[in-house]
Parts: structure tokens; C-alpha cells; sequence
């Protein structure tokens, strides 16, 4: 079971990035999704969540607007394009799978990634 995120990388603040994460060894269509991030020094947070199904979004306030969560059932994948980066996005973001459980709680996610680094320059 394994879950790979990538396309992270180094963007100017204000422009764009998409994130994907890529699950295998999971029947990846009955696990909702979601995306999380931790800066040094910080703890890990929630950023934007998609159910199983594709239909049903929540995202944090400091990604209302500017991220779009979404995925591909037929490919095992999900994305977050982020838009509109501000230097505080910067941090590791990690993709996470759960099957229930309050979803912007890190304890409801039971499969995780290894996450990928987005780097904000001003």
C-alpha cells in the first residue's frame, strides 16, 4: 500500500502548482482523500479534502479560493492545484487516505505519502 505525492517544487509567489499523489496497492476508490502540510517548526495541517466519490470538497480557510481539490478514481489519483501562492503556503504537503473519521484530523487518516516540498519565492 502506497501512496506518492509529487510536484512539488520551487514557485514565485503568486503563480501556480499542481500536486499529485498516486495510490497503489489500494482499492484507492473507497478511501476519501486528503491533503495536509507541515512547515519546519509547525505541525502538520489540514489543507483540503475530497470524499470517495469525488463529490464533496472541504477546504481549510487558508486554501478557500485558491486550491482546488481533485481526483481520478480510474487513475488512483489526486491532485491539488494551487493557485495564487503566497510565500506562508510554503512546506511539505503530504497526501492521506482515510475511510471515516473527522476529516481535517490527521488520527482519521490511516495511509499517508511521503510528501512532496513546495519552496515560495517572494
Amino acid at each position: 500500500v502506497q501512496l506518492q505525492a509529487s510536484g512539488g517544487g520551487l514557485v514565485q509567489a503568486g503563480g501556480s502548482l499542481r500536486l499529485s499523489c498516486a495510490g497503489s496497492g489500494l482499492t484507492f476508490s473507497r478511501y476519501n482523500m486528503g491533503w495536509f502540510r507541515q512547515a519546519p517548526g509547525k505541525e502538520r495541517e489540514f489543507v483540503a479534502f475530497i470524499r470517495w466519490s469525488g463529490r464533496g470538497t472541504v477546504y481549510a480557510d487558508s486554501a478557500k479560493g485558491r486550491f482546488t481539490i481533485a481526483r481520478d478514481n480510474d487513475k488512483n489519483t489526486v491532485d491539488l492545484q494551487m493557485n495564487s501562492v503566497k510565500p506562508e503556503d510554503a512546506a511539505l504537503y503530504f497526501c492521506a487516505a482515510s475511510l471515516g473519521g473527522r476529516v481535517t484530523d490527521t488520527v482519521s487518516y490511516s495511509i499517508w505519502g511521503q510528501g512532496t516540498q513546495v519552496t515560495v519565492s517572494s
